[in-house]
């Protein structure tokens, strides 16, 4: 958010700062001007806006020195302004709530500061000078343009009166017709996400600067500045007081070892959390082609044996069509079982032997007959 500003610019650099070069330019309440190193909600400062009723680009702008903090318009004329309740407008919800949406057709504004910075308090307040809270203590930083060059915010602006039409005698300054403005903030970028969730709307360019004026639609311009030449420092707490105002409010200031290894170590853990996903990422593609492997391995083995148990059964169904030897024919060539053939049809039977009258009268006589050799068989005609 943004609470605090430096804005130590001389009246006709602002409108340069914010590109409005060319073109008559009218001053409105530009005497209660007084250039601060330390400026704050409910303090004059000085804002760009378009002239009434002008559409002409670089003609018709007002320098209009007003107060920072919202007043709307509708606010009861009885009510005390309170400059610190709407001095930060949220872009995301300025089309939506009242106090916002019926400002940006023809409210918006330009607020040109040379450097910013913000603080969290127990309530509403915050400050420009942006604050990193600790655990002890509150530490402000100093956040500008690295060329030095101005910052130019887009703001909304608006007109109030209490009830008398008089001045407000509790408040210098103030007349029956109070003009107030608000500036508009978006998430922080993510190079000072580690000092505060929010961060004004930068209008970086003329380009911008011309749109915001204009009109223009507000989606491409509500939004983080990213670019890296924004830097920052750290500065004294003291600026947290609006009594404190001088040159020391952007002076630097050392860090302790232990806010300086706090800031080390959220852009490490940055780091730290881009390696992680790159490393996770690169593990997933490794065990995505693990797997593929193994599962590849897993089925050839499994393909291999189907074609071998394959193979077996045809050797299976070959073997069964070959005649398989008995016991008794294992050892036996063919010539030898051709001659124990015919030695058994040559062999007389046991009847033949005991019936023959010969062979009995034979054996009676000599003791009987030689068994005929194979000899002998085939000498015999």
């Amino acid at each position: 958010m943004c609470g605090r500003a430096r804005c130590t610019l001389r009246a006709d650099d602002i409108p340069r700062a914010c590109h409005r070069n060319d073109g008559p330019i009218r001053h409105v309440n530009m005497d209660r001007y007084r250039p601060s190193y330390n400026v704050g909600p409910g303090m004059n400062f000085p804002v760009v806006r378009r002239d009434d009723g002008s559409n002409t680009d670089g003609a018709g702008i007002v320098l209009h020195c007003m107060k920072w903090g919202l007043i709307p318009s509708f606010t009861k004329k009885s009510d005390k302004p309170d400059f610190f309740k709407m001095f930060n407008a949220r872009s995301e919800s300025v089309c939506e709530k009242a106090s916002f949406r019926r400002l940006l057709p023809k409210s918006r504004c330009l607020v040109a500061v040379e450097g910013y910075g913000t603080k969290d308090e127990a309530v509403t307040l915050v400050r420009f000078y942006e604050w990193k809270k600790d655990v002890s203590k509150k530490q402000p930083y100093y956040i500008h343009f690295k060329d030095g060059r101005p910052l130019v915010f887009a703001a909304l602006y608006d007109s109030w009166e209490n009830s008398e039409g008089e001045a407000l005698s509790s408040y210098s300054g103030l007349c029956e017709k109070l003009h107030t403005f608000t500036i508009l903030t978006t998430s922080a970028s993510s190079t000072f996400q580690w000092l505060h969730d929010r961060m004004p709307v930068i209008l970086g360019d003329k380009g911008s600067t011309d749109a915001w004026l204009n009109g223009s639609k507000t989606d491409m311009l509500l939004k983080p500045y990213e670019n890296p030449d924004l830097v920052w420092y750290p500065v004294t707490p003291a600026i947290g007081k609006l009594s404190f105002e001088g040159p020391e409010c952007v002076k630097e200031v050392p860090l302790k070892t232990q806010e300086k290894n706090s800031i080390s170590k959220f852009f490490s853990t940055r780091k730290v959390e881009k390696e992680q996903e790159s490393n996770m990422e690169q593990s997933v593609c490794d065990e995505s082609v693990k797997t593929n492997l193994l599962n590849n391995l897993k089925e050839e083995p499994r393909s291999t044996d189907d074609r071998l148990a394959s193979l077996t059964d045809k050797d299976h169904d070959l073997k069964s069509n070959v005649p398989v030897p008995s016991l008794g024919d294992v050892g036996k060539s063919p010539a030898k079982r051709d001659y124990e053939e015919l030695l058994a049809d040559t062999k007389p039977s046991k009847d033949e032997i005991e019936t023959s009258p010969a062979r009995k009268k034979g054996n009676i006589k000599g003791g009987g007959d030689k068994q005929p050799t194979l000899f002998s068989y085939f000498g015999k005609k």
